[in-house]
């Protein structure tokens, strides 16, 4: 969930790298065969939880460094404040891999995207002792190994891509996810908000077809209904939904995804991540960690497990803990379609160990340990796999 009006997106105002790390546990057994970790006295997760986490190479497709523009700004241009309980708090996560994707736009996009690779490509390489970048899905195999934070360059937006040669230019910077649209119309196609969807137009498919070349992953989670099936279509290799949630479960919500574009990831062979996100996940209260299930089920049920994965949309702690006054100005950059309520984070998954509550909500819905592992990362990891072979 990113703003782009007409400049800037709300995550170039609150965030824009995002990092990893590799849970190292200490579980003193309590009872019953549940673990407290980190020394923490809550929450407790089960053996099995921990395990699977412990094992999975765990990817959010979607997530933020952090929310807070202050602190975005202080890390990105003093790379030496982000400190070593910063660092913790990322590795003590579980997740491994972070896609900070931001929405840019309007018609200084083409500038505002070579600040914003140059920024964080900077932030990784004066961290290397921290940080990696993934260039390609080889990167994926050493990444729990190196105890770094690895990230995945990408844009929520396309409209940097001026010509198709624009997408050779941002792959040598690093990018390898780009979303064609964000909630609103650029030269590609349409976005969710937008109050007609006329589909993919002629430029789109140059853009299309040269980020198939390239080995660039397109992601449609902000894109209209039509531009959205449109580029299942045109696409030769399988197009990304990193973060977003079924429209059926969600009364409607525009930025959710049809049934049958659900059903086109599947026919692809690709892959969806679900979000936390309130609104997208319920517009009805209580909305709880097993309403954000039920998305999973829905998926899962309709297409299979193998398709699915975890885009959170979010930081590690959440919109509910941004400063009021950047909280105010993000809902303020949106329609009225959002939806948005009081709160936008969903109790359980609001906490920078929000993926071992996830892991455990899927271990009481049945799942299998092979399922988890592959929701938890091991899907997103093979169909970029595939797409990234250029």
């Amino acid at each position: 969930m990113s703003n782009n009006r007409h400049a800037i997106s709300r995550r170039t105002m609150l965030a824009q790298s995002a990092v990893v790390g590799v849970a190292s546990i200490a579980a003193p057994m309590i009872n019953l065969g549940r673990y407290k970790i980190f020394g923490q006295t809550a929450p407790e997760y089960s053996a099995r939880a921990i395990s699977l986490m412990q094992r999975s190479l765990v990817i959010d497709m979607l997530s933020v460094l952090t929310l807070n523009g202050s602190v975005e700004a202080k890390w990105l241009t003093n790379p030496e404040t982000f400190t070593e309980a910063d660092f913790k708090e990322f590795i003590d996560s579980g997740i491994n891999v972070f896609h900070p994707a931001t929405g840019l736009g309007g018609p200084n996009a083409y500038d505002q995207s070579l600040v914003f690779f140059s920024r964080l490509n900077a932030f990784i390489a004066g961290s290397d002792e921290r940080f990696m970048r993934i260039d390609s899905a080889n990167d994926f195999a050493r990444v729990k190994s190196s105890k770094k934070v690895a990230v995945i360059l990408g844009l929520q937006n396309s409209e940097h891509f001026r010509r198709p040669d624009d997408v050779d230019f941002f792959y040598s910077l690093g990018q390898r996810v780009s979303q064609l649209t964000y909630n609103s119309r650029n030269l590609i196609g349409n976005g969710s908000t937008e109050r007609r969807d006329e589909g993919i137009s002629d430029f789109g498919v140059a853009i299309i077809n040269r980020m198939n070349k390239v080995g660039m992953a397109i992601d449609v989670s902000h894109c209209g209904d039509r531009t959205t099936l449109d580029a299942f279509e045109l696409s030769a290799k399988p197009v990304l939904i990193t973060h977003s949630n079924c429209r059926i479960l969600a009364n409607g919500h525009p930025r959710d995804k049809t049934d049958e574009a659900i059903l086109a990831v599947k026919k692809t062979g690709s892959v969806m991540g679900i979000t936390g996100v309130r609104m997208f996940v319920s517009d009805k209260e209580p909305t709880t960690v097993e309403s954000v299930l039920d998305h999973f089920d829905h998926v899962a049920k309709l297409i299979g497990p193998e398709h699915l994965g975890v885009g959170s949309d979010m930081d590690l702690h959440g919109y509910d803990a941004m400063p009021p006054e950047a909280n105010r100005q993000m809902r303020a950059g949106y329609k009225g379609s959002y939806g948005f309520r009081d709160k936008i984070d969903i109790e359980g998954l609001d906490h920078p160990k929000r993926m071992f509550d996830l892991t455990e909500g899927l271990i009481r819905r049945k799942y299998s340990d092979a399922n988890i592992e592959g929701i938890l990362g091991g899907n997103f990891r093979r169909v970029l796999t595939q797409i990234w072979t250029a």
